[in-house]
C-alpha cells in the first residue's frame, strides 16, 4: 500500500491559504503510507511530465486535521516518488487539527 487512504474530496474546512502562504511553511519530511489522498484519479501525462512543478511549488502541500495527513496538493508527485522506490516525501504541512504524533 503506497498511501493511507484514498479520498475523493477533502473533509477537513476550507484553509483559503494562498500559494504565498503555503511558500512560508518550511517543508519537512512525511511518509507516503501517512498520506490520505485527496483525489482518486490522476492524470497520467502528468504524472510523467519532466516539468510537472514547473509553474508550481516544489513541494506537495498537506493539511494535518483531526489525526490525518491529508495530500492537497502534490498527488503526482508522491506517486512519482513511490514509483522511484522512495518511501518519503518533503511537503509543506498546514496544521488545522490535533497533531499527528
Amino acid at each position: 500500500m503506497i498511501f493511507r487512504a484514498v479520498r475523493d474530496g477533502r473533509p477537513y474546512p476550507e484553509h483559503n491559504y494562498t500559494l504565498k502562504q503555503w511558500a512560508e511553511i518550511p517543508p519537512r519530511p512525511l511518509r507516503l503510507d501517512q498520506l490520505i489522498t485527496t483525489k482518486r484519479e490522476l492524470a497520467l501525462d502528468k504524472l510523467l511530465a519532466e516539468d510537472s512543478t514547473f509553474y508550481g511549488d516544489l513541494f506537495p502541500h498537506v493539511v494535518q486535521w483531526n489525526g490525518g495527513l491529508y495530500l492537497e496538493d502534490g498527488l503526482h508527485r508522491a506517486l512519482r516518488a513511490a514509483l522511484q522506490q522512495r518511501n518519503q516525501i518533503h511537503a509543506r504541512v498546514l496544521v488545522l487539527g490535533t497533531p499527528v504524533e
